[in-house]
């Protein structure tokens, strides 16, 4: 992280033109997951989840989520994920840790809902009315999903100039 108390003028005007020129990263649109295998994975993620199949092949499947999706690879080499994960969004997480536990999933300490699946993706299960993400009302239309945000939520969005 840069310490702008320490630089000097012309390194912040330097800085703010070159800002201007880069490319913005606007979202995710998608995730990779290596798995064992591509069965299994549709079947344990399915046991959790309601989804829909975006596409598959021999050695792949892709999970929709509107927008965005879950690619499944086959082919996990490196061992279980300790800090790093992902946070998967869900319109109610209510029964996701009976649903998990059920489906074989390792459910990890603290204070967030976050699991391994069986090859060792360690996934953070967040509900979107508690969060800042969102999306647009064409996407969550096609969803079939008409979600509101909470109170907090909403003033975190309109802190940062967007409205929900």
């Amino acid at each position: 992280m840069i310490d702008e108390e320490t630089m000097d003028e012309k390194d912040m005007s330097e800085r703010s033109a070159d800002e201007k020129t880069k490319p913005h990263i606007v979202g995710v649109n998608h995730i990779a997951l290596e798995v064992g295998d591509i069965d299994e994975a549709l079947d344990f993620y399915g046991r959790i989840f309601a989804f829909k199949l975006r596409g598959r092949g021999q050695s792949a499947a892709f999970i929709d989520m509107g927008d965005q999706f879950i690619a499944l690879m086959r082919g996990r080499k490196q061992p279980s994920d300790d800090q790093r994960h992902f946070g998967l969004v869900v319109d109610d997480r209510s029964r996701v840790r009976e649903l998990a536990q059920a489906a074989g999933a390792t459910m990890l300490e603290g204070g967030r809902l976050d699991f391994l699946d069986p090859w060792g993706n360690r996934v953070q299960v967040v509900e979107y009315r508690d969060l800042q993400f969102t999306k647009t009302d064409a996407v969550l239309k096609y969803m079939g999903l008409d979600l509101e945000k909470t109170a907090e939520a909403q003033t975190e969005l309109r802190a940062k100039g967007i409205e929900h």
